[in-house]
């Protein structure tokens, strides 16, 4: 937690992963982000993986920091609270549609400078989700063991739902330039990003779709190879596999030195007339010829002693690990400064959480701060926000428009 955003408020009426990434970014930097949830939790609010008390390890992990507010947001007194939050703040983050009680339009009658983020589908109104819009970029079918043939349409998809995190990461981005621009101008501004858009984009981005259209037709699968670059997983004596990648000159020569391959290296650019220390082209182009070298020369140490090998000598290197192994991975999370002690946690699971991804090193970090229980500030910001009273709000909740935390309830 940094402070760098303190003072700022932005209601947050999102779910699932994009939409509440971007409140949680502007949250670690000190941002107020007042998210708002139908009491009877959102989309979002259950999803997998449950522990035994009934909490979304996903839910808890992406809404730290924020203040959660309950109301019946299928009621039109309860939308209209919602409303009149976001019109108080000035400062929306979204992924409800367009045209939802949540529409920009609505919210500015009543705020005209208001900036607000909506995270869409398609740019034509279309749903889509991170595994969609990641099938429509092409990348599961250039993914993939490389002895598949090229016609093979077995698509690979990865895990890791990215377009996701970075739409949200981009989000962020996009509020806090809507805010300059307001401060600027005094102007508000809605901006819309398309999941499908940033995928799309990102593609472009990366010169891989101009690539694509350059050669007039698709990469070939390469496995677990880097393209366009040396870098492949390798197998040590004692079974342990290990990724190396040597993209510059630096890279390749200490990787050389490290696997001590430096006469087969240029025995083989002898044969070939090649220079591989001046040239990824070649390492790439002739991979195969180097891969087999390199994994013969692996099979001769053990995998610590060629860590300390490629680590002496300055390569870039990794061991495999399965994700329960990286999660309690001493290096990696224990004595790692991004992490903090585990903050009390609506599931009473106690686990390492991490801080900002950004260090400011003259700058105290603080701890991480817990997820709220489901309506857990509802009272509290009804109150401050707007200005209601203990009666009113006493009346909403008899009514069932508003709820207060369910820490006991579930």
């Amino acid at each position: 937690m940094y402070n760098l955003l303190s003072g700022l408020s932005i209601v947050e009426v999102s779910s699932f992963v994009a939409s509440p990434t971007a409140g949680l970014y502007c949250a670690q930097m000190g941002a107020e982000v007042i998210r708002v949830d139908d009491r009877r939790g959102g989309l979002d609010y259950r999803r997998y993986m449950m522990t035994r008390e009934g909490r979304s390890l996903s839910w808890e992990n992406l809404n730290r920091a924020k203040k959660s507010v309950a109301l019946d947001l299928q009621t039109t007194e309860g939308r209209e609270l919602a409303v009149r939050l976001a019109q108080q703040t000035g400062q929306v983050i979204t992924n409800l549609p367009a045209e939802s009680f949540m529409a920009h339009d609505r919210i500015a009658a009543g705020r005209p400078d208001l900036v607000s983020v909506r995270i869409m589908g398609w740019h034509d109104g279309r749903q889509a989700m991170d595994f969609t819009v990641n099938a429509a970029a092409g990348y599961p079918l250039m993914t993939g063991p490389e002895e598949w043939d090229a016609n093979d349409a077995r698509p690979v998809n990865q895990v890791l739902p990215a377009w996701d995190f970075i739409t949200g990461a981009y989000c962020a981005f996009a509020l806090l330039a809507g805010l300059r621009h307001r401060d600027a101008t005094g102007e508000g501004s809605e901006l819309r990003v398309p999941l499908g858009d940033v995928a799309i984009g990102t593609a472009f981005n990366a010169g891989a779709a101009a690539e694509m259209l350059y050669r007039g037709d698709d990469r070939e699968r390469i496995g677990n190879a880097i393209w366009g670059a040396f870098g492949r997983d390798f197998r040590s004596r004692d079974g342990k596999r290990f990724m190396v990648a040597a993209l510059t000159p630096k890279q390749w020569k200490a990787t050389v030195e490290a696997f001590g391959l430096d006469e087969a290296v240029a025995g083989l650019e002898a044969e070939l007339g090649v220079s591989f220390l001046a040239s990824d082209h070649h390492r790439f182009v002739h991979r195969h010829r180097l891969f087999a070298l390199f994994q013969q020369a692996a099979e001769r140490f053990d995998y610590a002693d060629l860590a300390a090998r490629l680590t002496k000598a300055g390569a870039t290197f990794e061991h495999y690990r399965t994700m329960h192994e990286m999660a309690r991975d001493p290096e990696l999370v224990a004595n790692n400064p991004l992490f903090g002690p585990s903050p009390a946690n609506p599931s009473g699971f106690a686990y390492p959480a991490p801080r900002s991804f950004a260090n400011i090193p003259d700058r105290e970090a603080g701890d991480p701060m817990p997820a709220p229980y489901l309506g857990q500030d509802s009272e509290e910001v009804l109150a401050e926000r707007l200005g209601l009273s203990s009666g009113q709000i006493a009346a909403l909740i008899d009514r069932g428009v508003v709820a207060t935390s369910d820490k006991d309830k579930t």
